[in-house]
């Protein structure tokens, strides 16, 4: 089956639906923000490429600037189509079980800077062992579960203990600590810096009592969208784990320095006075959790229906649209909605600029 690719050049008016747009405009100016962000500071952003999945824009954000130059996955899948791009500084922020992934691990530290994340001895010993029998060398960072209840080390004595094992173990070079943080529903900056420093203050509690026993803490990677303003004011902090700034979505529009960037373009196939029918469902779109995605400037438009292929939308007021014509999703949950596509069709004043594929779409191992 071949790709849908529109033509470069084509307008706006001319893409098949559903697609999968992207403002370049918009996610130009996202990446400037973090360029100026992290212009003049110690700690600087390592881009999620679980987010976009695609190297191509994450070396936008690399060359724009301030990240340091490399990016974080969540799956050594997703590592490996990294350093395939051409990014050869790969943090894998989730626990690497099973032999055949930790010898694809250490076969890809031959060829990059991988480090991993690592929450207990087990692993640990595992990746010693299979990195010292394949002959290379795997960074690891102690995982520190600040908030999410998921991995993560509980207390910071069980960093130590995992610091010093790391120490002795041959392969294996230890690193720093790292966490991953959230807050739920709309916060103000306000919310934002108070739970983001309690948060962070936590991994930095372990970084702490780790050299406390005299081993060096190199990195500290902490942070993400919500806080990437937080975090480079927290001394000690040393990289930013951001994805969701890059396209944003609509449960993060509270961060209004960024812009939606990411949106589906979808037609309108059948409408009553009260319904309309767009070609747009849960395989293209993802409604996770509950969350459903809105119409880019129609507050009276509400999903009410989503389909494999197709979703309803309830109308208040009058219905003025027309069947055939187009509107605009605004996504809901960023890395779940890029999953379900191949490529990304770059768009500036209506005009397809660029059409980007999507390697890591389907990594999921």
């Amino acid at each position: 089956m071949q790709t849908y690719r529109p033509n470069l050049g084509a307008t706006i008016d001319l893409i098949e639906t559903p697609s999968l747009l992207i403002d370049l405009e918009s996610m130009e100016s996202n990446f400037s923000v973090i360029a100026e962000t992290y212009s003049n500071t110690t700690c600087k952003m390592r881009q999620h490429a679980k987010n976009i999945k695609c190297p191509d824009i994450l070396w936008r954000q690399i060359e724009i600037g301030g990240t340091l130059n490399g990016v974080c996955t969540a799956k050594i899948s997703e590592a490996e189509v990294m350093v395939e791009g051409g990014i050869r500084d790969i943090l894998v922020t989730s626990e690497i079980v099973g032999e055949d992934k930790q010898k694809r691990l250490a076969y890809l530290a031959k060829r990059a800077d991988v480090k991993v994340c690592i929450d207990n001895k087990a692993n640990l010993n595992a990746l010693s062992f299979v990195a010292q029998e394949i002959g290379s060398e795997i960074g690891v960072l102690i995982e520190v579960d600040t908030s999410m209840g998921r991995a993560g080390i509980r207390t910071p004595e069980q960093g130590v203990e995992l610091a010093k094992l790391a120490e002795s173990l041959a392969s294996v070079k230890f690193l720093g600590v790292m966490s991953h943080q959230t807050v739920d529903g709309f916060a103000d900056k306000e919310t934002r810096f108070i739970e983001g420093k309690r948060y962070i203050d936590k991994c930095l509690e372990v970084k702490n009592a780790i050299e406390d026993h005299g081993i060096e803490v190199a990195i500290v990677s902490s942070g993400e969208t919500f806080s990437y303003d937080v975090a480079p004011q927290i001394e000690g902090v040393t990289e930013v784990e951001g994805g969701t700034y890059a396209l944003m979505s609509g449960p993060t529009k509270y961060m209004e320095e960024f812009s939606l960037a990411g949106k589906v373009l979808t037609t309108v196939i059948d409408m009553t006075e009260s319904e309309i029918v767009i070609d747009a469902g849960l395989r293209c779109l993802g409604g996770p959790l509950g969350s459903t995605p809105t119409i880019e400037g129609q507050d009276n438009l509400g999903f009410s229906e989503m389909q494999d292929s197709y979703s309803v939308l309830t109308v208040e007021g009058k219905n003025i649209f027309e069947i055939g014509q187009t509107m605009l999703i605004c996504t809901s949950q960023q890395d779940i909605l890029v999953n379900r596509w191949d490529n990304f069709i770059g768009v500036r004043d209506g005009v397809v600029e660029v059409v980007w594929d999507i390697p890591a779409r389907g990594c999921h191992h």
